[in-house]
């Protein structure tokens, strides 16, 4: 993502994620508030979700379509960050658009939130974009700065839908086609039917069974993995 010298936050790798490799099922218009955002004028969204929803991929979508315009883009997720990175916040002006994730790991650290309300606030001044996600709907947030509130409920907050089995369901296949597996239907269905049913959950049984599989040289069926889940359970 395009970044001037002078910042002083610790970046990670930049993720590839893409608005069109994101499974809508019933969060289309979601997604279109959020395209137009990062295309259209200078706003402030609240995104909240539970863990798993695609909060992450949908700032890091969101940042990678802005670079692709040229636009200066800068992804953050204080929850992974220390305090002193807090003061690297100050040089994000000029950015055309912030996208902080997981701003609910913030509450509490005030260091963190005072570089954040005044952040938010130099960037408003200066026409920049804000995204920022939560698990957490911004009603049910306590800030120890209740200004930083203030701020967030400026601009359009929306809420991440779950996905239905059929959505849940194309998240796996298209994480099995990355990364070169056949996974037939019906270890699909047994996936979707055994244990845990939210995402992250699912991708990381899906995973285990991929390792499983490639370890010991065998094809992706029900009874492998079946094995493989019996033996998480145990």
């Amino acid at each position: 993502m395009a970044v001037t010298q002078q910042i002083l936050l610790p970046l990670e790798g930049r993720r590839p994620d893409r608005f069109e490799d994101f499974v809508a099922g019933e969060n289309a218009a979601l997604l279109n508030a959020l395209q137009e955002l990062v295309s259209g004028d200078a706003q402030c969204l609240f995104l909240s979700g539970p863990v798993g929803s695609g909060k992450t991929h949908l700032l890091n979508a969101a940042c990678n379509q802005a670079c692709e315009m040229d636009r200066q883009a800068f992804y953050i997720a204080p929850g992974r960050l220390n305090e002193q990175a807090a003061a690297g916040l100050a040089e994000l002006d000029h950015m055309d658009l912030v996208c902080v994730d997981d701003i609910d790991s913030c509450i509490g650290q005030r260091v963190w939130e005072e570089a954040l309300f005044h952040c938010f606030n130099r960037l408003r001044d200066a026409g920049g974009s804000l995204v920022v996600s939560s698990s957490t709907p911004l009603s049910g947030l306590t800030f120890s700065l209740p200004d930083l509130a203030s701020r967030l409920a400026w601009g359009l907050r929306l809420q991440l839908q779950p996905l239905d089995d059929a959505g849940k369901a194309e998240v796996l296949q298209r994480w099995a086609r990355a990364h070169d597996i056949n996974l037939p239907e019906d270890v699909l269905s047994y996936l979707l039917s055994r244990g845990p049913r939210d995402l992250p959950s699912l991708l990381d049984r899906l995973q285990a069974l991929r390792h499983s599989a490639l370890s010991a040289k065998r094809k992706i069926t029900v009874p492998l993995a079946r094995e493989v889940l019996q033996s998480q359970e145990s």
